[in-house]
């Protein structure tokens, strides 16, 4: 079947093939009964817009780029998902990279990405990036930037995620309601935004509820790749657990470092929670199949995709005018399961 050009509509309607250009592109010189008609019959008859011709005449590439650290894990995924559905709604394409938790990758993939001619960038930036030059530098050309999930006071632009601070309270919190008192804290490298937010979280807990500070109890992971990682993980638990004192508890501060606590701790023969209670945060939809089912701080991925992607529009079209940049905190939730009982309980 034949693709339906702007003329076919146009001879269909009776209209000339100015108007029903204009009419599809909501034009204020044309009346709303007749966009009304126009829109009714493209729709009706599958009409596409020559997408290619669009970019070029009008200097648009209709795309927006998007930079993520890994797709592979639930919680990247559902952020996805939002930042689809609100980017499809809004008549844009995506195009979305992996920075592989590398500085290198990622300024690698801000560089393909401006050069495709994407119209803006959702960035969730790598585990690496501690200093925010290249995304001031490309905003200063006239690109609008938005981060998400992984947001940063040393950068200045609108920003989407969640209050990593509350979680990490909440969730060490839990913890100790629950009876323990050891309790060590997994984490990521201490020059990353968010990972030093939930360090603050934990040790805010711990002194709220006059717990002594241990620094042999907290450790760093650096990744750089999937099996460091993992072989991060596995070595940090074995000098948890070797310890004279070890903990009775663990907190995962990550959703790639809660799984892998998890999955280390059973290797090694430690029941859970009998002998280690653990939380983590993890947006795994088997977080309730798992053995045990695993402890939860919930980020509302989807939201915080979708939001993102609503800023990053609004900036484009110039709806977001403010001199001021907003920065959005949504609220997480604890979602309890078998592997944070109460200590009294574990112990049976």
């Amino acid at each position: 079947m034949a693709t339906m050009t702007l003329r076919d509509i146009a001879k269909a309607l009776d209209l000339s093939v100015s108007t029903v250009s204009k009419a599809l592109r909501d034009s204020y010189e044309i009346g709303e009964t007749t966009k009304s008609r126009v829109a009714a019959y493209a729709q009706a008859n599958h009409y596409l817009p020559n997408r290619m011709a669009k970019s070029l005449k009008e200097g648009k590439s209709g795309s927006i780029g998007v930079v993520i650290c890994s797709i592979d894990n639930s919680f990247v995924s559902r952020m996805l998902d939002g930042i689809d559905g609100a980017c499809t709604a809004a008549g844009y394409d995506i195009i979305i990279m992996q920075s592989k938790e590398s500085l290198a990758q990622e300024k690698s993939c801000l560089k393909q990405l401006e050069a495709r001619g994407v119209e803006g960038i959702l960035i969730s930036p790598s585990a690496e990036t501690v200093h925010f030059g290249h995304l001031t530098a490309l905003k200063d050309t006239g690109m609008p930037i938005v981060l998400f999930d992984r947001i940063s006071e040393q950068f200045e632009s609108y920003q989407v995620g969640i209050d990593n601070y509350q979680g990490a309270f909440q969730a060490t919190q839990h913890l100790i309601a629950n009876g323990y008192r050891r309790i060590a804290l997994l984490n990521l490298g201490p020059d990353i935004h968010f990972a030093s937010e939930r360090s603050a979280g934990y040790l805010s807990a711990l002194k709220h509820n006059h717990i002594p500070y241990r620094g042999d109890l907290i450790r760093l992971c650096h990744p750089s790749g999937r099996e460091t990682l993992n072989d991060s993980v596995r070595t940090h638990i074995r000098a948890l657990v070797g310890l004279a004192e070890p903990p009775e508890a663990l907190f995962a501060a990550t959703d790639q470092l809660s799984t892998q606590c998890l999955s280390a701790l059973r290797q090694l023969g430690f029941r859970i929670p009998q002998e280690m209670a653990l939380i983590g945060f993890s947006n795994t939809e088997l977080a309730d199949m798992l053995t045990p089912s695993l402890s939860t701080v919930y980020q509302p991925a989807f939201e915080i995709g979708r939001l993102a992607a609503e800023k990053l529009i609004k900036q484009i079209s110039g709806k977001n005018v403010s001199p001021d940049y907003e920065t959005v905190k949504l609220p997480v939730r604890l979602d309890l399961r078998e592997s944070s009982r109460p200590k009294a309980q574990a112990a049976v």
